[in-house]
């Protein structure tokens, strides 16, 4: 029960006043641009908030592998292999495997590739190619890697296969390259 002094219509105002205020500063905030968000990008899976301060941040292949989470396993790779330097060197087209393309290589085989470190530093090179090729330059044919074993690119429509297996998404800039995103791992003939 509510003291006498207080009547239903006062608390009725006092509660219109208070919404009233808020509504007035809900609506005195939205049309200020430093209350909004900023849009967000995405970019190869990540999504980064973009400013008119600073563009966003380009690293090398190496450090752009290292930080895409989807591809976790190849930057590990390239670590184990020693190729670090050898891929920082120089510009280059990188045929760039995803974690889910190392899952589906059996775990035996992944196992046996990791623990030679001469064949895995040999599969790793035979993703990477000289210079820098963007999507739209990628010509039917043979392709000279890194390893010196050819790869074989060849087009369906717009879709850009690399020895029979499309690129997922092309054109990640690198500052000494680009990376093309693969769905599957490149292995190279054997011989």
């Amino acid at each position: 029960m509510l003291p006498s002094s207080v009547s239903p219509r006062r608390i009725r105002r006092t509660a219109l006043a208070g919404l009233a205020l808020v509504a007035l500063a809900a609506t005195s905030c939205s049309d200020d641009a430093a209350d909004a968000a900023p849009p967000s990008t995405t970019v190869a899976n990540t999504v980064a908030p973009t400013t008119t301060l600073m563009p966003p941040a380009m690293y090398d292949i190496v450090g752009t592998a290292l930080k895409n989470v989807v591809f976790t396993q190849l930057a590990g790779m390239v670590l184990d292999a020693g190729l670090v330097d050898t891929l920082r060197g120089g510009e280059f087209t990188v045929f760039a495997p995803t974690n889910d393309a190392f899952d589906k290589v059996p775990l035996e085989t992944l196992h046996s590739v990791q623990d030679d470190p001469d064949l895995l530093a040999t599969v790793l090179t035979y993703h990477v190619v000289p210079g820098t090729i963007l999507l739209k330059d990628l010509k039917d044919g043979p392709l000279e890697t890194v390893a010196g074993i050819d790869l074989t690119v060849s087009r369906d429509g717009d879709t850009v296969l690399i020895n029979g297996f499309p690129i997922a998404a092309g054109d990640v800039l690198a500052t000494n390259g680009v990376i093309h995103v693969m769905g599957d791992v490149l292995v190279p003939p054997a011989g």
